[in-house]
């Protein structure tokens, strides 16, 4: 375990990964920093920011131009005769510029506020979620890898006592208590493991590669996986990112209520506005003139036809709709959950009785052999039985990794 973690280190402090060892535990750490959808938090939180400026900028003061020129059939006529005061042109200029100030809106900006917050917190966990659901596509590849380890030390130890036997058969040939070319149907074996070999190789090949694709570094197929420890609890409770996402949705409609609550509120603001145009503000001087107008606005919409409060009621309903996502969630975790139970259980009886069989198989083979050095019986015969015990115990390697997979799914599945 030392070593293990002082390769980790390693890996933090110079951003390589050419380590003899590897382990579960860093293969989730890695998927967790380095996959590329993590780049989406930071992009989102960037996102949010920026719409959050947008918000704030609501509350500072706010500056508008307009200019208008139009042309009129009527302007206004004083009808006395003598009155001195000229007709309006029917051409009309103006130019404003308007400066307004929101002094009270019930809070609805810091309502939006809360409520974009609450929405990248959302974005962000369900980022998390999508990270998290590639653990178990860890868990396939890194045990498959291990299962090929486990079965190349055996195909080693099968080739190491194919050799032994290939010696002793040759030297019983060369003294006549073995039948010629027995050597031959051996030697025709350690090729056929040779075969595996290859195949093995091929495979860890495409297994590193996927697994590599996935966790962000480049691993070499010389890599030693580890083989995990699980203590499990049956009694822990469910602590899934999922349900962390669901409260967040909760809390985000919570949020979108405050801010259709404070749509209603009267609102208030200031403004002052400058111009110059012909006329002015007085209609009855035919000339251009500067003016200038300052004053405070309410606005408050005090009947929408109810459209207000059915918003409300939508949002309660997506409210009900994600307790029953919930639930079902919840339901499926559990059926998950007991198969996997039932599956660890089938699978260590099975691993029982492997035992059982190796130890009948050795005993089997250890007749044999001397059978084979005394001639009793052919190679053939020799290798069928070495065939018989290497499978079995290919079983019980292939039971114990299939065992230490259903446990790394489990927690997975529970979210421990």
């Amino acid at each position: 375990m030392k070593k293990t973690s002082f390769y980790f280190v390693l890996l933090i402090t110079s951003g390589l990964f050419a380590q003899d060892h590897l382990s579960l535990t860093q293969c989730y750490q890695l998927v967790d920093k380095s996959y590329p959808l993590v780049k989406q938090k930071e992009l989102l939180e960037t996102q949010n920011k920026i719409d959050s400026e947008i918000i704030t900028n609501k509350s500072l003061p706010q500056l508008s131009i307009e200019a208008q020129a139009t042309y009129q059939s009527e302007v206004t006529e004083v009808p006395i005769p003598g009155s001195g005061i000229e007709s309006l042109n029917k051409d009309q200029y103006r130019t404003t510029a308007t400066l307004s100030q929101l002094i009270y809106n019930g809070g609805f900006i810091d309502a939006s506020l809360e409520a974009k917050s609450i929405a990248l917190k959302v974005q962000q966990k369900q980022v998390e979620v999508n990270i998290y659901q590639l653990k178990k596509q860890i868990n396939q590849l890194y045990f498959s890898i291990l299962l090929l380890q486990e079965k190349k030390y055996l195909l080693n130890a099968k080739k190491e006592q194919l050799l032994s036997r290939i010696k002793e058969v040759k030297s019983g040939i060369e003294y006549g208590t073995i039948l010629p070319a027995s050597d031959k149907v051996l030697e025709a074996e350690l090729i056929k493991i040779k075969q595996q070999f290859t195949d093995i190789e091929f495979n860890k090949i495409s297994l590193f590669e996927s697994l590599s694709s996935l966790i962000g570094q480049d691993l070499e197929t010389t890599s030693v996986l580890e083989n995990p420890e699980f203590n499990l609890n049956i009694e822990n409770t469910i602590s899934r990112p999922e349900l962390e996402l669901f409260q967040l949705k909760r809390d985000e409609i919570d949020a979108n209520q405050q801010i259709i609550s404070k749509q209603m509120v009267p609102k208030l603001s200031g403004f002052a506005t400058g111009g110059y145009g012909n006329p002015g503000l007085n209609m009855l001087d035919n000339a251009f003139k500067s003016f200038y107008t300052v004053g405070v606005k309410l606005n408050w919409n005090v009947f929408d036809w109810n459209s207000n409060k059915k918003e409300r009621e939508s949002l309660l309903i997506n409210k009900d709709i994600i307790n029953n996502e919930v639930e079902i969630f919840n339901l499926n975790i559990n059926i998950e959950l007991r198969q996997q139970e039932f599956e660890m259980k089938k699978i260590e009886s099975f691993i029982t009785s492997d035992y059982e069989i190796i130890e009948l198989r050795k005993q089997i083979l250890q007749t044999a052999e001397s059978q084979l050095k005394n001639g009793v019986i052919t190679s053939s015969a020799y290798i069928t039985q070495l065939t018989n015990l290497f499978e079995d115990e290919t079983n019980l390697k292939t039971h114990n990794i299939q065992l230490l997979l259903v446990k790394a799914n489990y927690n997975i599945t529970k979210g421990l």
